[in-house]
């Protein structure tokens, strides 16, 4: 079995798309490509859209086609091309033979840059399970490339020294991968579980990749957290308490983002990430009203999350950035419950989210007005804890409190 040493190379790419039908938002997916490519470190001098009825079964594009790009290589002094969707093994071979260079795909670019992200546990391993689930089919043609080339995406990662790994050794590593990740979720579990018992309620941040997710939630609990626009800057979730008026408390998750042509087995290796939106309470829908896709970027949010099964949850949706929109507009999601113009960089509706999301908690609660004897005040304690204390007044035959409390310790008090 040959191994490669691999170095970190500076590649310049050639971004190939296939638009099928009239209304494909091509253009747009290849700038996407584009961001992607960037953010993996690579350069894109060109890019080449073709279009078909569909795409070639055997190469991905047509036979004209892989002439053009082998002229435009030779012209732009190329490394590889970045193909737009997910290459089957067989056109990633023919690609390859043809012409004679490193060929890529979106996957194989966002697995790239899902392993520069990883920092945890749980994700090293989802990024190593779906690299090698991807790779497992592509064995031959990944080998000879990179190989030839010496590195660069798709080359990042855990278990990157030897990409050449026989087929018996990736069933095991995967059998083993997933062993590990049913470990870990089963404490991500226990944690949920926990969390129920206390009656804290989960806010999600769930939206686009690049929309603001981690700004706003580092402005809303001022915390220091990664924050920068480069495609998937948040691949581990992270979970801060946001504290809101009446001294209550709500637990805010920033989830990954979501994109475009996300494989399926993608969704599946980080499924234990992604269902953090599931088990929430409430879902803080981010979107960047600045950008020109933002309806089409919602669309795929809406999207991913009935793949995930994610339903009946109160929805607020920030339109985020707002301090980057040029031209004013009604900013309206009808798909959500709230609507909200905001700016993570300036402030702007960040206290009309934490309003509104008390007004949610409130509905979720039972509002009593009642009067407990000083040999109960104890009781008052549990409200505090759990409830939003409006108002207490001391009285000469005890404590006379108005509060809203959760349902789930109404009987106790």
């Amino acid at each position: 079995m040959q191994l490669y040493d691999l170095k970190e190379v500076e590649e310049r790419v050639i971004l190939v798309g296939v638009q099928e039908t009239m209304g494909d938002d091509i253009e747009d997916s290849i700038l996407e490509l584009g961001e992607l490519a960037k953010t993996a470190g690579a350069e894109v001098v060109g890019s080449l859209i073709q279009k078909r009825e569909k795409i070639h079964p055997g190469t991905y594009i047509g036979k004209g086609k892989i002439e053009e790009v082998k002229e435009l290589m030779i012209e732009l002094n190329a490394t590889g091309i970045l193909c737009d969707d997910e290459l089957s093994p067989a056109q990633m071979n023919n690609l390859q033979q043809q012409l004679d260079c490193k060929v890529m795909d979106r996957t194989l670019v966002i697995l790239d840059i899902f392993a520069k992200r990883a920092t945890t546990r749980e994700g090293i391993l989802q990024v190593e399970l779906a690299q090698l689930k991807y790779r497992a089919a592509r064995l031959t043609g990944l080998g000879s490339s990179l190989s030839r080339l010496g590195g660069g995406i798709g080359t990042r990662g855990p278990g990157e020294k030897k990409l050449e790994m026989d087929r018996r050794l990736i069933r095991t590593r995967i059998s083993h991968l997933k062993k590990e990740l049913e470990d870990v979720q089963k404490h991500r579990e226990l944690v949920r579980e926990k969390r129920k018992k206390s009656n804290v309620k989960v806010a999600a941040l769930i939206g686009y990749t690049c929309a603001g997710k981690s700004s706003c939630e580092s402005y809303l609990t001022q915390a220091e957290i990664l924050a920068d626009d480069m495609v998937f800057s948040t691949l581990d979730t992270t979970t801060r308490v946001l504290k809101l008026d009446g001294r209550q408390e709500i637990l805010l998750t920033d989830t990954v983002g979501f994109i475009r042509k996300l494989p399926h087995h993608l969704v599946e290796a980080f499924k234990g990430t992604l269902e953090e939106a599931k088990y929430a309470d409430i879902l803080i829908h981010v979107v960047d009203a600045s950008n020109p896709q933002m309806e089409k970027q919602m669309y795929v949010v809406y999207e991913t999350l009935k793949q995930l099964k994610v339903e009946n949850k109160p929805i607020i949706t920030v339109f985020n950035k707002q301090d980057q929109v040029i031209e004013k507009r009604n900013f309206k999601d009808f798909q959500a419950d709230y609507s909200i113009l905001a700016s993570a960089h300036t402030g702007e509706g960040m206290e009309e989210i934490k309003a509104v999301l008390q007004e949610i908690l409130r509905k979720q609660k039972i509002y009593i007005e009642r009067l407990y004897p000083y040999n109960k005040a104890g009781l008052i304690q549990l409200i505090q804890k759990y409830g939003e204390l409006i108002e207490e007044d001391y009285r000469e035959d005890g404590v006379f409190v108005k509060a809203y409390v959760p349902k789930e310790i109404y009987d106790r008090i």
